[in-house]
């Protein structure tokens, strides 16, 4: 059941629900609410969701998977993943940190950082572990050429 719970749209869903309660409490959100922040935490919202959805439909039209601790089938190099190894979890922290700037919570803001250290931590660098035993030089080639996150 653990297995089942410790994938990354758990820890996601526990940041953004972490994030409303605080920005619920948060004594700081009248010094950044302002329409502007609003509107460039929207705009963060987007762009995440974006590059997740670049990044699912790269991997399909590879035929490997999008879920996390599964055996890859192919190293996806192209389309997004020629900028970025990782633009889902890219996506994800984006997302969140549009959330609580739309929020307008200060105090929600490092559970971005938490959450990059513990997406990183926990699948990042055991996924990338897996690609290089799987593809070996390939993945040596990629991982100098592409930065992890931007």
């Amino acid at each position: 059941m653990m297995k089942w719970l410790d994938i990354p749209p758990m820890w996601w869903v526990g940041c953004v629900v972490s994030g409303r309660w605080i920005s619920q409490y948060d004594p700081f959100v009248d010094l950044i609410s302002h329409p502007i922040v609003d509107g460039i935490g929207v705009l963060f919202i987007v762009v995440g969701f974006v590059l997740m959805g670049l990044a699912i439909r790269v991997m399909r039209r590879n035929r490997t998977t999008v879920i996390p601790r599964q055996t890859a089938s192919a190293l996806v190099s192209s389309g997004i993943f020629k900028y970025t190894r990782n633009p889902i979890y890219l996506g994800d922290a984006l997302v969140l940190m549009g959330f609580f700037l739309h929020w307008g919570s200060l105090l929600a803001l490092p559970l971005v950082a938490f959450f990059v250290w513990a997406i990183e931590r926990r699948f990042i660098i055991p996924e990338e572990e897996g690609l290089k035993e799987q593809f070996n030089a390939e993945f040596e080639r990629y991982a100098q050429n592409t930065r992890r996150w931007i």
